[in-house]
């Protein structure tokens, strides 16, 4: 799976061209990030020092991210795009159901959590009754709580679940690499 993430800027053509990129580096998949600024961070969040590093600068989480959302009219010439390079769409959903509804009537072939919403019951449940995949990210979490996070799903009937080893801290020293 490559992470395309919000590395599109909010931009249709350099999404298209990291659809590109994944689909010549021979990845099955590529993912996004599907998410209202609103919905996942307030006025008053501050950005993370990685972010402030990279970025050269500080402003709030909330104007950071409006500026990577992807744009709801972009998402049909996305997957079209993807289906043309023969790579899967894939999408996390941030800040809460409406995502998980756009996301599901898009025809996602799963559905990725990102670890920052692995304690998020609520999400993880809802999601789960739709019957397709849950792919979990597992970077911010402890066991107890990965274990936690697959009960829930598997209460809401669904067994189809991946938990991947992941990391939150961009790059990563490889002393806390963990694998």
């Amino acid at each position: 799976i490559a992470e395309a993430g919000v590395n599109h800027n909010g931009r249709l053509d350099l999404a298209l061209k990291l659809v590109d990129a994944a689909a010549r580096a021979g990845a099955d998949a590529v993912k996004f990030q599907t998410f209202r600024a609103e919905n996942v961070a307030t006025q008053h969040a501050k950005m993370a020092a990685y972010q402030k590093k990279n970025l050269g600068k500080t402003e709030s989480q909330l104007a950071m991210i409006k500026k990577l959302e992807l744009p709801e009219r972009f998402y049909p010439k996305i997957i079209e795009h993807c289906k043309k390079r023969n790579i899967i769409f894939l999408s996390t959903p941030h800040g809460g159901t409406q995502s998980i509804d756009l996301l599901s009537s898009l025809k996602v072939p799963a559905f990725k959590i990102g670890s920052g919403d692995l304690t998020n019951m609520p999400l993880l449940q809802y999601a789960a009754r739709l019957k397709k995949p849950i792919i979990i990210s597992t970077g911010m979490a402890t066991m107890k709580e990965i274990k936690e996070a697959i009960s829930w799903i598997r209460k809401a009937g669904n067994n189809q679940i991946i938990a991947l080893a992941c990391t939150t801290n961009y790059p990563t020293p490889l002393n806390q690499v963990n694998l």
